[in-house]
């Protein structure tokens, strides 16, 4: 029997136990919080936040909520397990960064961009306000992107609703995430070729030793010279400017998807957007929804709750 096995925080377990409330079993084991048999899932969590996962598509209803776990993964390291110590000066060094954008919400794309930047730009860079994405509005940040576009090397990957729900279930969103980077990464080293950059410095997502795994099938891996920074945005400008074209492309997907839906598509994974979902739902079900949607976010439940499905 296939079977997978996630550690997330007891806040976790208690977004799981109300998740599954209506597929509970009416004995839990000894030690446990829960037990649950959803279709040909079972699922048993523990008190010690180790959850079980048995069944034909166990790997597919981990992987809901494999990325929380991976976030309990982080939290038990210090930042000096997690990062990867940078050489004194790297933030004076021509580097390429890359960051993603779209992960934690329902609706919209998941976008990763790699950028190089040369020293010699970064006085350009400051003055046209390269700086934390997190700390720019919307409409600064299309503005700074425009201009960014025009002259930075970089890749822009995009892997669209639709693509997302396709590849999701077979593959968790970290590993989706790395082999996105890593090819972002491989596109532009190919692009400033024969340049060399100094360093590559990735925002991270996810321990290293579990990206290296993640990336372990691909044909191109990129590894030398290679960095993982928390908040890589405040160590170099190049993971800014990287973030900063990854939001815009974020952005305007979903101007576009607001565009051809007729309504709001939000951003984030609020109630607002289970009220989109639900709305969606209800005008063309779960193939109209997957459209805009990560189909596999706790948001689709409770849309389909709403509605009555």
């Amino acid at each position: 029997m296939s079977q997978e096995v996630l550690t997330v925080s007891s806040q976790t377990l208690q977004e799981m136990k109300k998740e599954y409330a209506t597929f509970l079993k009416p004995n839990t084991p000894p030690g446990g919080l829960f037990a649950a048999k959803k279709n040909t899932v079972n699922i048993t969590a523990y008190l010690s936040g180790k959850v079980l996962f048995q069944g034909s598509t166990s790997q597919q209803e981990a992987a809901i909520w494999a990325d929380k776990s991976q976030s309990v993964a982080l939290n038990k390291k210090t930042k000096k397990d997690l990062n990867t110590p940078l050489p004194k000066g790297f933030n004076q060094w021509s580097v390429i960064g890359s960051d993603e954008v779209g992960n934690g919400s329902y609706f919209g794309p998941l976008t990763v961009v790699a950028t190089y930047v040369d020293s010699s730009q970064f006085p350009l860079l400051k003055e046209l306000g390269v700086r934390d994405s997190k700390d720019m509005k919307d409409l600064e940040i299309i503005k700074v992107a425009s201009d960014l576009i025009t002259f930075l090397p970089h890749s822009l990957l995009t892997v669209t609703p639709e693509k997302y729900n396709v590849i999701q279930p077979t593959m968790t969103q970290g590993k989706m995430k790395a082999v996105l980077h890593n090819q972002a990464l491989a596109n532009v080293l190919a692009k400033i070729h024969p340049v060399v950059p100094d360093g590559i410095l990735i925002d991270q997502f996810e321990l290293p030793s579990t990206y290296f795994k993640h990336i372990a099938d691909q044909p191109n891996q990129i590894k030398d010279t290679l960095y993982f920074q928390t908040k890589g945005e405040s160590h170099h400008l190049a993971v800014a400017a990287a973030s900063i074209i990854a939001r815009y492309a974020f952005l305007t997907s979903l101007k576009t998807m607001t565009k051809d839906a007729g309504m709001k598509i939000p951003s984030g994974a609020g109630s607002q957007a289970d009220l989109v979902a639900a709305k969606l739902l209800k005008r063309g079900g779960l193939s109209l929804l997957g459209k805009y949607a990560k189909l596999h976010f706790a948001n689709t439940q409770k849309a389909k709750k709403l509605v009555g499905i």
